[in-house]
């Protein structure tokens, strides 16, 4: 996602050490920073990028600004872990070029395993403008090394309708390797520009894989382009996500749509038809999510992994946080928990991801929780999450039936919930002194609560 605001560049102002020195420092003072989602200790995160597998290693890559608490100056950071429980920091992998094709930014893409060889593929903006062209940067083995040549692969799209293009994304069909990226064009909105790719570092372009008029398609909420597109498959059915963009607008979220794909007789080229749509996560912060196909390298079954931006947007009743807080506390945004993205019939859901459950620590008591804690909600009744203290805040409120099932994942300023057959829902919340994390349900839903920490040798949970 590229923004098309510039703001002042400012001071960084913070408590924190001058060098990034580990995702989980003791000398954070800021109560509302997260303990177990990994991102540097200062500076502007948001969308997730470039997410791999490489030698038992998941690669997670964000949009990153290390020199302020504002979206601007966008490099890409560098996170990864064994077991998307503890996470490793890594250097800076992208920085912009002043003067090139990226002078304005290293902005969204993905990760892919060209030839063996681990390989981003992103926006590259030479200006505020909301065009952008397709980079490639092969790195090395082990996904460490990023200072590979970077080579264009896609320029500017043809068609002079286009008002908006960026976000590349990469994928598979009938053997051959294809790829999207998100665009506004000037008469429909929201499209899909198709490419096929071949050659890694030479796209040609193929028209476009579908348009905001598209039957089905055509419900989505209407907006100016369809950004940070994904497109993968689960089962015997296509998924598709786009984050509903309106410039200088709130975002308007982001949708899912299922369908089949195939590839057309008399072009060769691959067709989506859509047979229903929704949103995934309902939630007041979460925009531009990354999915990625796991082929169950990592010991998992096959499944679809996915990250998404929680901005630094509360929900309303919620005391959130101004421009002004963030400036000096020095960081703003931060990655969900990582997801899995299950179809059921004609739904498409998010759930947490199965490794989770590892940081169950101690069992606590759900009516007071701590700042990292996980609550599991069963049974039939209502229920609902608080920041309880001298003002309750009510952040969700949900109703249980019978066979439903409530998770709450709590670090400090996030709350991620996924509750059976509904949209996941994404929340910022800031507990300040005197205030702590409440469940309060109904006497015929059950509350099983624990802390959450990471696991270390022997059994005993790391404090947090």
């Amino acid at each position: 996602m590229i923004s098309t605001t510039a703001l002042p560049s400012i001071r960084l102002i913070s408590n924190r050490k001058e060098a990034m020195t580990g995702l989980h420092a003791t000398h954070v003072l800021d109560r509302g920073f997260p303990q177990l989602h990994p991102r540097p200790e200062a500076g502007w995160l948001n969308d997730p990028n470039g997410i791999m597998s490489v030698d038992g290693r998941w690669h997670v890559f964000f949009q990153y600004n290390p020199g302020s608490a504002r979206h601007e100056d966008i490099h890409w950071g560098h996170v990864s872990s064994p077991d998307l429980l503890a996470w490793e920091e890594h250097p800076v992998a992208l920085a912009p070029r002043p003067g090139t094709t990226d002078g304005f930014g290293c902005w969204s893409g993905v990760g892919v395993v060209d030839q063996g060889r681990p390989a981003v593929v992103y926006s590259g903006a030479r200006d505020r403008h909301g065009f952008s062209e397709v980079v490639v940067v092969h790195g090395s083995a082990d996904a460490q090394d990023w200072s590979g040549e970077r080579i264009v692969a896609a320029g500017l799209p043809a068609d002079e309708r286009v008002t908006m293009v960026r976000d590349p994304f990469v994928f598979e069909l009938g053997g051959r390797r294809w790829a999207i990226q998100g665009a506004g064009r000037s008469d429909v909105g929201g499209a899909l520009l198709l490419y096929g790719v071949d050659d890694l570092d030479a796209w040609s372009e193929e028209g476009y894989l579908l348009t905001a008029e598209a039957p089905v398609v055509s419900e989505l909420a209407p907006c100016e382009g369809w950004e940070c597109p994904q497109l993968v498959r689960v089962g015997d059915d296509w998924v598709l996500l786009v984050s509903l963009w309106l410039d200088g607008q709130p975002h308007r979220g982001v949708a899912w749509v299922l369908g089949s794909m195939e590839l057309d007789e008399a072009t060769g080229r691959p067709v989506f038809s859509a047979r229903r749509t929704g949103i995934i996560d309902e939630g007041s912060s979460f925009y531009a999510p990354q999915a990625v196909q796991s082929d169950g390298s990592d010991g998992q079954s096959e499944r679809v992994l996915l990250w998404g931006w929680a901005q630094e947007i509360a929900p309303d009743g919620v005391r959130g946080r101004t421009q002004a807080d963030t400036d000096a506390q020095g960081w703003s945004g931060m990655l969900t928990f990582p997801r899995e993205l299950v179809v059921r019939g004609d739904e498409v859901e998010l759930i947490p991801a199965r490794e989770l459950t590892g940081l169950r620590a101690e069992v606590v008591d759900a009516a007071e929780l701590p700042d990292q804690a996980e609550v599991r909600l069963t049974g039939a009744g209502a229920a609902s999450l608080e920041l309880a203290g001298s003002d309750t805040q009510l952040i969700w409120h949900g109703e249980l039936a019978e066979g439903d099932e409530v998770r709450i994942l709590i670090d400090a300023s996030i709350v991620e919930i996924h509750h059976t057959g509904h949209p996941a829902r994404t929340f910022r919340a800031y507990p300040a002194d005197g205030e702590r994390y409440a469940v309060r349900h109904d006497a015929g839903v059950r509350a099983d609560a624990w802390s959450l920490a990471l696991p270390v040798a022997g059994g005993v949970s790391a404090p947090h």
